[in-house]
C-alpha cells in the first residue's frame, strides 16, 4: 500500500486547541493533551452558564419587583403579577424590574396602588 501523510489536519486541530487555552496556567496552555481537556471542560462550562445566567437575571428581576410592589403599593409580588396579567398589561418583568430601579412611581402607576 501507499503511504498516506494526513498533511495539516492534525496540526491545525493542535494549534486550534493551543489557541483556546492560552491564558490557561501552567502544562494546560502549553500541552495539547491537557489544553484540550481543560478546553472542553471550559465550553461545557460556558454553555452551562450562559443558561444559568439567564435563570438568575430572572431571580433579580423578581426580587426587585417584588421590593418596590410591597413598597409603594403594599403588595406582594405574586399578587401584583396576577393584578398585572388580568389588567392586560404587557410588561415582562425586565422592564418591570428597570422601572422598579429607576422610576417607582410609575411602577405604583401601573399596579394602580391595590391594596389587600
Amino acid at each position: 500500500m501507499t503511504r498516506v501523510k494526513r498533511g495539516y489536519v492534525a496540526r491545525r486541530h493542535r494549534k486550534n486547541v493551543i489557541r483556546l487555552a492560552s491564558g490557561f496556567r501552567g502544562a494546560h496552555s502549553r500541552i495539547v493533551r491537557a489544553s484540550n481537556q481543560r478546553v472542553v471542560r471550559a465550553l461545557a462550562s460556558a454553555k452551562r452558564d450562559r443558561y444559568k445566567r439567564k435563570r438568575e437575571f430572572r431571580r433579580l428581576w423578581i426580587t426587585r419587583i417584588n421590593a418596590a410592589a410591597r413598597r409603594s403599593a403594599g403588595i406582594p409580588y405574586a399578587r401584583s403579577v396576577r393584578h398585572l396579567s388580568n389588567s392586560q398589561v404587557l410588561l415582562n418583568r425586565k422592564m418591570l424590574a428597570q422601572m422598579a430601579v429607576l422610576d417607582t412611581n410609575s411602577l405604583t402607576a401601573v399596579l394602580g396602588r391595590q391594596r389587600q
